[in-house]
């Protein structure tokens, strides 16, 4: 099936930019699904899963997060987000949260250096942290494809995101009652006070060794039990955390061949 693939830009003012997929040859609108990027931002790889969501019949939109004026932050650009990633992937993963165990391991890098890495990731541990200011775009996102995209238009729409977006894809769920599924790949879950506000079914995938993600379930699936909301979730033992991405040492084949499936199910019960 051949594709078509643009940046385009969308919300108030055209001042949104994601990454959209959709198949060839399409007359009629097709159901959308909404890919929501990892820390490390809309790379190759989110840009990888979005075609494989077009090719199995969607039309797919990556928002870059990291492009609130419609062009990237200066800090987040993908060469910045590439350096910094190298550095993380090669320094004890007590970097990620020691400030100090970070400075000692960039006190070997060239001063220059070390700033902008510096720079960089506390720019994308800041979105990271603070996801409820992302929602804005999202819900311009999906406002987008149900109401003025001509190949979405009036179709409903369904969310799935990865590490922070998996985090962002439930949180957006209690935000926009018009979504009609969320899928959570090893992200954080959704405050339980706000299952009541959830319209849609929830479903996550987990590695069973990602302690962190997977210690925020329980109260969350609690909530929506007890909101009679629907939440079903999946657990890979022995699977770590991101195992979905295969551009990273944590990549588990067998994990992301059967999560990726079942989301198809998902979608085509709930979007179709």
């Amino acid at each position: 099936m051949g594709l078509k693939t643009e940046w385009v830009h969308y919300g108030e003012g055209q001042k949104r930019l994601g990454y959209f997929c959709v198949p060839e040859g399409v007359t009629k609108p097709l159901p959308a699904v909404l890919v929501l990027q990892e820390a490390l931002g809309v790379d190759e790889h989110i840009e990888d899963v979005t075609r494989r969501f077009a090719q199995a019949g969607y039309a797919a939109l990556a928002p870059d997060l990291y492009a609130p004026e419609g062009k990237r932050l200066p800090e987040l650009t993908r060469a910045r987000v590439a350096e910094t990633m190298g550095f993380l992937g090669g320094a004890p993963r007590t970097v990620w949260r020691d400030a100090k165990a970070r400075a000692e391991a960039l006190s070997s890098r060239p001063e220059e250096e070390a700033k902008r890495i510096e720079a960089s990731f506390v720019a994308m541990m800041a979105h990271v942290v603070n996801m409820d200011l992302l929602i804005p775009a999202l819900l311009d996102a999906t406002r987008w494809l149900r109401e003025e995209c001509p190949q979405t238009r009036g179709q409903k729409v369904g969310s799935v995101g990865y590490c922070m977006g998996g985090g962002l894809s439930g949180l957006l769920a209690t935000h926009d009652p018009e979504l009609a599924a969320a899928v959570i790949y090893y992200g954080r879950s959704p405050d339980p006070a706000r299952a009541e506000a959830i319209r849609c079914p929830v479903f996550g995938f987990y590695g069973g060794d990602d302690e962190g993600v997977n210690a925020t379930v329980p109260a969350f699936a609690e909530a929506m039990q007890k909101a009679g909301k629907r939440f079903e979730q999946q657990v890979y033992p022995g699977v770590q955390h991101a195992f979905f991405n295969d551009t990273r040492p944590s990549y588990d084949a067998g994990a992301s061949r059967d999560a990726f499936s079942r989301t198809l199910d998902i979608f085509r019960a709930e979007l179709t």
